[in-house]
């Protein structure tokens, strides 16, 4: 059944009420030219009972044993409560809290939302918010341009080992603003940013470093904010938001701390879903909060001591003067907001903890056995988090190829990403991977590699 709300004759109604007759006329300054024409390549319409007899089909083809793929979406536990509450009408149907005093629990959802991902960072102010990670950095490049006063080059000096789909994704976006990006070369030997290759002079409105990195190591943070800050760049620190029950908070970086914090909040009990919907986690200090895109809920008292939740600093465009807003951004993903804030109220500061223990301690147990395989071992040295690079002694792309024959997705071929590691494999492991899975790991690559 198609969702078409009007019927026939209510078209022709408000087709007539307008002094139109048709929908043709209606859309007459559309040139011919532009039209798509009849939709030959669409398939006539089946029945309920068989749509969803042909998506479970489909479905059952993405089906694997074990899966060790993480590259920026991770696989978590989820406990049942975070969807069962999270599907709830309310919240379900729920779009976007335009109507403050008809919104206040959404409001205060969000607010509490807020609160926790700016406690995890130890950052000042989270928005809430935008599309994904990738965009959630484009943005932040954009803010930076805004709120740093002392650049006037519109550059963005960016570390070459932040995740290569967030690269693409901000030259996509900020190239129309007439922003450049930068990449600061990561060390072949290391994966990490070589400290010693930092440019000294050059005017950049912001660096930008990824941690844990897209390899999983985790880098100096703590040189290379003071080392922007006293070049007068702001920081944009990248972040897997579980691996702050572990690492220090970006907040906390350096003697200053970063300026923008963003990540992907996939991993705060958002399930997989074949790439998305998604959630981008985005906070700065106070002192550039007016340069910050997307919605800030603030907690205050109406006239009668009443405590409220309202919309606050909403500069976007349909606020404000399209020629000043900072985004138009049109939606603040509430339903993965509602779902991140009941993970988090879940799991509380000990879960979290828990869970990046167990998902580290469980990358090390792999790392310890594949690097006993004949011709495996560590791409990179130094500490890493529930992420990390396998070298093989064949084309990660074909090692991958037969483990999925066998039901597991054994990671993420790097060659994709650099030639220089075609015989790379990304692997990562969560707290939902048992000794048992990550045996069954070890002897699918084994088997794999002895072909």
């Amino acid at each position: 059944m198609p969702f078409v709300p009007h019927t026939p004759e209510d078209e022709k109604f408000m087709l007539e009420s307008i002094g139109v007759n048709s929908i043709e006329e209606l859309f007459d300054e559309i040139p011919m030219d532009l039209r798509a024409g009849e939709l030959s390549q669409i398939p006539e319409g089946i029945s309920e009972m068989e749509l969803l007899r042909l998506m479970n089909e489909r479905a059952r083809r993405d089906e694997v044993a074990l899966s060790f793929l993480g590259a920026g979406a991770y696989e978590h536990h989820i406990p049942s409560a975070v969807w069962e509450l999270t599907s709830r009408g309310e919240f379900l149907t729920a779009y976007t809290p335009y109507q403050a005093e008809a919104s206040q629990g959404l409001l205060q959802l969000i607010y509490e939302y807020q609160t926790m991902i700016s406690r995890l960072t130890a950052m000042d102010v989270a928005n809430a918010s935008v599309y994904d990670g990738a965009t959630a950095l484009a943005e932040a490049m954009l803010m930076a341009v805004r709120a740093n006063r002392k650049s006037k080059s519109k550059k963005i000096l960016c570390a070459g080992n932040v995740h290569p789909a967030y690269l693409a994704t901000c030259r996509s976006i900020v190239r129309n603003q007439q922003i450049r990006i930068d990449t600061l070369e990561w060390d072949p030997g290391t994966g990490n940013i070589d400290t010693a290759r930092l440019p000294e002079g050059e005017d950049y409105a912001a660096l930008v470093l990824s941690n844990p990195n897209f390899f999983g190591g985790l880098e100096d943070v703590d040189h290379l904010v003071d080392w922007a800050h006293k070049e007068g760049v702001l920081v944009i620190g990248v972040v897997n938001p579980l691996s702050l029950g572990l690492l220090n908070p970006p907040g906390e970086w350096g003697s200053e701390g970063a300026d923008i914090v963003v990540g992907e909040g996939q991993p705060l009990g958002i399930p997989l879903s074949s790439g998305g919907p998604y959630l981008g986690i985005m906070c700065c200090r106070q002192a550039i909060v007016r340069q910050m895109p997307g919605r800030i809920i603030g907690r205050t008292v109406d006239l009668d001591g009443k405590e409220g939740f309202t919309l606050t600093l909403q500069a976007r465009e349909q606020h404000i003067r399209r020629a000043k807003a900072t985004s138009n951004i049109c939606t603040n993903q509430g339903l993965l907001v509602t779902a991140a804030t009941i993970y988090m109220s879940l799991m509380g500061d000990e879960g979290l903890r828990e869970v990046a223990k167990q998902s580290h301690h469980g990358l090390g147990v792999l790392f310890q056995k594949a690097c006993l395989l004949p011709g495996v071992e560590s791409r990179f040295p130094g500490a890493r988090f529930h992420e990390g690079v396998l070298k093989l002694p064949a084309p990660a792309g074909q090692v991958l190829e037969g483990m999925a024959e066998q039901g597991i997705l054994g990671g993420y071929d790097l060659g994709r990403f650099d030639e220089r590691l075609k015989d790379c494999l990304l692997v990562n492991v969560t707290e939902t991977k048992t000794p048992a899975d990550i045996d069954n790991f070890i002897a699918s690559l084994q088997s794999v590699l002895e072909v």
